[in-house]
């Protein structure tokens, strides 16, 4: 049966993670960002878990566009760093950082550290008619010694997903997309809406 679009806003402003999602998607569903209602404002991330992270940011945007949404929220969670930069990913080398003080800072605080296991993981937050839905994915790797690569973003240069000689920043968006914790969540989420809302 073919699927119904439908339209879902994306609760972030984020134009890398908008493409992202977008390629992932495809032309499943119409997708409408925080720009194309005319919000440019960041939406606050005050707890301290991805799980309640992603739920304010799709509660937020449901409660005040009165429109069905999903939001997301991403850790890197290094095991030799007791699950640093986690949460607080973003935000890691202080207020309004670049990516580049961000990675530096995770390469600074593991020089001499063997141990570069880590992990990124994203959780998605989907309210539809009031209703909230989460999904979770969860990609393996290791933190390199030094950035490689200049696709992607945040730490897609110093990540090497588990079972592949390049970091994310060295794939193509179609390999990165297809493995990633994003794409994972977000496969989640479409095999939600289909077998959910897919005669509607």
């Amino acid at each position: 049966m073919k699927l119904k679009i439908m339209k879902l806003v994306f609760a972030t402003n984020n134009k890398h993670k908008l493409a992202e999602i977008q390629q992932v998607l495809g032309d499943k569903f119409e997708i409408i960002s925080l720009k194309d209602l005319n919000f440019s404002e960041d939406i606050p991330e005050p707890h301290d878990s991805l799980e309640d992270n992603a739920r304010e940011k799709s509660s937020f945007v449901y409660n005040r566009f009165k429109m069905n949404c999903f939001a997301d929220d991403t850790g890197l969670e290094i095991e030799a760093l007791n699950g640093e930069p986690g949460v607080y990913a973003a935000r890691y080398a202080g207020e309004n950082p670049s990516y580049d003080d961000n990675m530096n800072k995770v390469l600074e605080n593991l020089k001499g550290i063997e141990n570069r296991k880590a992990r990124f993981r994203t959780v998605v937050s989907l309210i539809i008619d009031g209703k909230e839905f989460q999904f979770e994915g969860i990609v393996e790797g290791k933190i390199l010694k030094e950035k490689h690569g200049d696709a992607g973003f945040g730490y897609d240069p110093i990540f090497m997903p588990d079972g592949y000689n390049q970091s994310f920043a060295q794939m193509s968006h179609n390999i990165k997309n297809k493995i990633s914790h994003r794409g994972k969540a977000i496969e989640k989420l479409i095999a939600f809406l289909r077998l959910n809302y897919g005669s509607k």
